[in-house]
């Protein structure tokens, strides 16, 4: 793939997404990454425009006989988004167990990322999500959705790279910020040089540092 499609790594990426965003720097908005690897690109938009970080936290769901292929997200309140095309003829049972399975790891990172820090406050505040790159666009539209729950003013959701079908689907749902849409897009992690495992320790870490009042 032509070298101008590859970020350096997810830091990069950051920066660059963060001057597509500079209409944000010092207002009332807060950068929502989506952990783990988004929180790493989070921190960097967060960083640039100035502006407090914290986190959404959604779990794609995957298809029972394939959970690599997302068909839904939810998130920590158990609440799903789901890509009705992909619901016929799935076993219920089977999904319903793996809506649990991620309904707990989704608690289990809220929980242990969060601390005892109080509730995502975005009443009136401009919510911009970030993950470090789109690929179904489910967890982002359930990340969307949550922010929508918690009555964010205006929603803006900003990646560095995702296929151009998903873009397309995404931007009439909403305000949609990607700074590459490679059509020979297969994975994520293929479009960064540098794309190595985040850990919990590391997004701990990075809150820790960064989240504000």
């Amino acid at each position: 793939m032509p070298s101008n499609d590859i970020f350096k790594d997810r830091k990069e990426a950051g920066r660059e997404l963060a001057e597509l965003l500079q209409e944000f720097k010092d207002s009332n908005s807060i950068v929502l990454a989506l952990p783990r690897g988004g929180v790493i690109t989070g921190k960097e938009v967060a960083n640039e425009l100035n502006l407090p970080l914290d986190i959404i936290v959604t779990r794609k769901i995957g298809a029972p006989k394939n959970a690599e292929y997302s068909i839904g997200a939810i998130d920590v309140d158990g609440d799903c988004t789901m890509n009705e095309d992909e619901l016929s003829g799935i076993d219920i049972k089977c999904l319903e167990e793996e809506k649990e399975k991620e309904f707990k790891e989704a608690k289990r990172r809220w929980a242990l990322y969060r601390g005892t820090r109080g509730p995502l406050v975005l009443t009136d505040k401009i919510a911009i999500i970030v993950d470090d790159g789109i690929a179904t666009g489910m967890t982002i539209r359930a990340a969307a959705n949550y922010a929508k729950k918690l009555k964010a003013s205006k929603i803006i959701v900003a990646s560095p790279v995702a296929p151009p079908e998903v873009v397309n689907q995404l931007k009439d749902k909403m305000d949609l910020h990607v700074l590459k849409t490679p059509s020979d897009f297969f994975a994520i992690g293929a479009f960064y040089e540098d794309f190595p495992q985040i850990n919990d320790e590391e997004v701990i870490e990075i809150l820790k540092n960064k989240l504000k009042s």
